[in-house]
């Protein structure tokens, strides 16, 4: 019978498993060949990861890249910690409709809702329309590194709240009310009670919005004009346009150096973790 229960566990379990290795594992070996061997002689070499070091476009384009994600974070984290606290104390019927509000636009491809805020940041969009009604306007918005930041923040702030939701759900209103009980005002009751109970949440949302926007592209591109360059608009230009001419391994050897470094920046935000409160990542 065990036998029997773990090959049914095991057939279960294959598509997930082959689907790791074709769509995960597979375009990872890639990316580490080429980021170590060279495309067109085959040879083994280190210089197209010291490109990401030595670089000077490259160096500032990670560094504009680290800036405005850690920024977007921190606003998308000061946004969703109050909002999913009042929401988790809303009634259940009120919570089902806001989160589905929420997630309405996570319906729509990013490429239809970030283009869309192009339309309403440009000259003579929306907000310039209504500057204008009172005499500011128009404001340039789009290309600037604001707009890059407003992009990040719309489009990944679902990712911040939802997981801060589910760890603020768990806090029941009676451990608030002995809370209280025991002589704790609102701010006591946020700093010992709150805060510690969220916070693997609070970490697992800040992984979700830091991660994919230091990496995005398509963001910085509309809503910026190109004029804010980003790592990851280099990783798109190497491999789209000097494909032939070493790009394709200078894109693999810069997406596995960022790779590192998200890795390690999860790692390290993992160890302020409860592993027992879903809180890992990794």
């Amino acid at each position: 019978m065990n036998k029997k229960g773990t090959f049914s566990r095991g057939l279960l379990n294959a598509p997930y498993v082959i689907w790791s290795l074709i769509f995960i594992l597979v375009p990872l070996v890639f990316v580490v060949y080429y980021s170590f061997f060279d495309l067109e002689s085959g040879r083994f070499t280190t210089e197209y990861i010291k490109i990401f070091f030595t670089k000077p476009m490259y160096v500032k384009a990670f560094g504009i890249s680290l800036l405005y994600s850690l920024i977007a974070t921190a606003i998308s984290l000061v946004i969703a910690y109050p909002f999913a606290y009042f929401l988790s104390r809303k009634k259940p019927a009120s919570q089902s409709v806001q989160m589905i509000l929420i997630m309405l636009p996570m319906w729509m491809n990013m490429l239809v809702r970030t283009y869309s805020w192009t339309t309403i940041l440009e000259g003579n969009g929306l907000i310039n329309n209504l500057l204008e009604l009172v005499g500011i306007g128009p404001v340039t918005m789009l290309g600037t590194g604001g707009a890059v930041v407003l992009g990040m923040v719309y489009n990944y702030l679902p990712y911040m709240i939802l997981p801060i939701y589910t760890g603020m759900s768990k806090i029941g209103q009676p451990l608030l009310e002995a809370a209280e009980d025991l002589g704790c005002n609102g701010f006591q009751k946020l700093k010992r009670v709150i805060m510690p109970l969220s916070l693997s949440g609070v970490i697992s949302g800040i992984i979700m919005v830091f991660v994919p926007s230091i990496s995005t592209f398509y963001i910085s591109q509309k809503m910026s004009n190109g004029k804010v360059v980003l790592i990851g608009d280099l990783i798109e230009q190497q491999i789209k346009e000097f494909w032939a001419a070493g790009g394709l391994n200078r894109g693999a050897a810069m997406s596995f150096v960022l790779m590192l470094i998200i890795l390690l920046c999860t790692f390290v935000m993992n160890r302020f973790t409860d592993d027992d409160e879903g809180g890992m990542i990794i």
